[in-house]
């Protein structure tokens, strides 16, 4: 499939791919970053580091999970972080305590991929495009050249042939995006073994446990594509290499991988699991440490490169888009109940006694210290439990003091 052509934000007409920020819902293409102020819209210099992981939760439903997770980020320094099983419907993007969430779901609180960016990135992503449940591109402005971050929540082994076909197109597609001379980065739980065998240069001979089939599939699709397995060519202990632990502990194996580019491999310095890590999951982040740069990204409007034929040639993407513009009229509801929220609108700003109401922070220094207790006690299975239920009661306990607090003024 050829790359698709440069078109600017003022060739694109109406009923085009072209999305702006935010996205409520659906399978979108890439969407630029939109910066309210040119003179905010700049990277500051640092080094030429990027710590980027990759990790399994399990679910971002609970709203304690995300303030867990970007805990998580903070002790363990990370620039970014791609999510498998976010679990959260649509695709778009939110901003949380200086972090920036790229997500991107199904129509069900099911599978669904993200990736977290702290301050230092957040300026610097150009785009990202929503392509699935389980796959998702983020492009990031870097010097010399734009590198590209695609996270990925492949089916498990109880599904069938079909799936797991669809989401190596899904894969496909998204890498037809990215231009052949910048830096790939691919990562997520695969739910896939590639064994401690080395192949070619494509897979190195410290990875872990016995390779499988859908291992192979892998491994094949990663030779095609001039990909490299990443966490399999660094030398660390058993303990460092395994990503996912079954009921009880009794087996552990690797099925989470950090991946990059055959061209840029010189730029994936190391890569390791933290077993330390915690946010209440069966598996564990895959780390890596990255000899990335980012760019100074001054433009309040980012070019973006869209194949806007592919709306002829392929059905199911054309599906998803009409889909997706549906959702967008359906959000603006019915002229009565716009008439009603702008007369609202005009008799708030007249009352001058009207003040905004400022957020309910109900997360607790409380919490994020059981957080850590618990983190500390993961070799306890016992305790690990019983802090975790308290995490819980405290979250609860706090979000509905919040309320009421609320709905009291």
């Amino acid at each position: 499939m050829s790359r698709p052509k440069i078109k600017s934000k003022n060739d694109v007409q109406e009923g085009s791919c072209f999305k702006s920020i935010p996205v409520s819902s659906g399978r979108e293409s890439y969407v630029p970053q939109v910066t309210p102020d040119r003179h905010q819209a700049t990277v500051r210099k640092m080094k030429d580091k990027l710590n980027i992981a990759t990790w399994n939760i399990r679910t971002l439903l609970q709203k304690v999970k995300l303030e867990n997770i970007k805990q998580e980020m903070k002790r363990m320094k990370l620039n970014i972080l791609g999510l498998s099983k976010v679990r959260w419907k649509g695709a778009g993007k939110i901003t949380s305590g200086g972090h920036e969430i790229i997500y991107s779901g199904g129509t069900e609180n099911e599978k669904g991929v993200g990736i977290i960016v702290d301050q230092t990135v957040t300026k610097a992503i150009k785009g990202y495009w929503a392509l699935s449940d389980r796959v998702l591109l983020v492009k990031i402005a870097g010097k010399p050249v734009d590198f590209n971050i695609i996270q990925v929540y492949a089916p498990t082994a109880n599904s069938n042939d079909e799936d797991l076909d669809k989401f190596y197109n899904e894969l496909d597609t998204a890498k037809t995006q990215c231009k052949s001379q910048d830096p790939l980065i691919i990562m997520g739980d695969f739910n896939a073994k590639v064994g401690t065998e080395k192949v070619d240069d494509i897979v190195g001979k410290h990875g872990l446990g016995i390779r499988n089939e859908r291992g192979e599939k892998l491994i094949e699709w990663c030779q095609t594509n001039n990909i490299i397995v990443g966490n399999t060519w660094f030398q660390q202990p058993p303990r460092r290499k395994w990503t996912w632990k079954s009921p009880g502990d009794e087996t552990r194996n690797q099925i989470d991988y950090m991946m990059i580019s055959k061209r840029y491999r010189n730029a994936l310095l190391l890569a390791k699991t933290y077993p330390s890590a915690d946010c209440y999951s069966d598996h564990v982040p895959v780390v890596g440490k990255f000899k990335l740069k980012l760019r100074k990204n001054s433009k309040l409007f980012t070019n973006i490169k869209f194949d806007l034929a592919i709306l002829k040639t392929n059905q199911t993407i054309r599906e998803k888009y009409q889909i997706s513009v549906q959702n967008k009229f359906e959000a603006l509801g019915d002229a009565e109940e716009v008439e009603q929220q702008w007369e609202n609108f005009i008799s708030y700003r007249g009352d001058p006694k009207s003040k905004k109401k400022a957020k309910q922070k109900w997360m607790t220094e409380e919490i994020l210290n059981l957080m850590e207790e618990r983190r500390c006690a993961k070799g306890n299975k016992e305790k690990y439990e019983q802090i975790h239920k308290k995490v819980q009661e405290k979250a609860i306990c706090q979000k509905r003091t919040g309320s009421m607090r609320n709905a009291k003024r």
